[in-house]
């Protein structure tokens, strides 16, 4: 818990069993972001497996495949919800997760630029939310990172998004 700034119930759960405890510790050895890793160890490969009623021996997912997956959430290749996209086709397929973010053009989209010319276009389409959101009614950004996500098919990052309209906004 100490060396991993981990809860004691994310330090619970991964010390279950001795497998669980080796498949965490051998993804931390490709990524050094631990919170990440136990959240989807704990998370989505558990649901996987129990849904599927398959041991962690059986797992379609290895630690490099699902440390690769994490490195490219890490690095801001692909977002957490394209993630769990990449990580059902993994199940599926079990290609690497950089092959299918490649093959199905998932990449997410960080530049800034681009992103711009998006905000723009969802602004200029919304000028009564516009004016909603600068009267108060601020609950409405969800509303436009929707917007924007949606015309971008949910590839762009939701981190400059919320920057550009915050900018553009006030």
């Amino acid at each position: 818990m100490a060396e991993h700034q981990l809860s004691d119930y994310d330090a619970g759960l991964l010390t279950m069993s001795r497998e669980l405890a080796d498949y965490f510790e051998a993804c931390l050895k490709l990524i050094d972001n631990p919170k990440l890793v136990s959240n989807w160890i704990t998370g989505p490969l558990l649901g996987l497996l129990n849904a599927q009623d398959k041991s962690l021996d059986d797992s379609p997912i290895s630690p490099a495949m699902l440390a690769e997956l994490l490195g490219l959430i890490d690095d801001n290749t692909i977002s957490n919800k394209i993630a769990k996209t990449v990580f059902e086709a993994m199940a599926v397929s079990g290609k690497a997760p950089g092959k299918i973010v490649a093959e199905k053009g998932l990449v997410q989209v960080t530049d800034a630029a681009a992103l711009e010319s998006v905000v723009q276009d969802v602004l200029s389409r919304s000028e009564k939310e516009v004016t909603a959101y600068r009267n108060g009614k601020t609950k409405l950004m969800g509303f436009f990172v929707g917007q924007v996500m949606r015309a971008t098919k949910g590839k762009a990052s939701p981190k400059i998004v919320n920057e550009i309209l915050r900018k553009r906004l006030e």
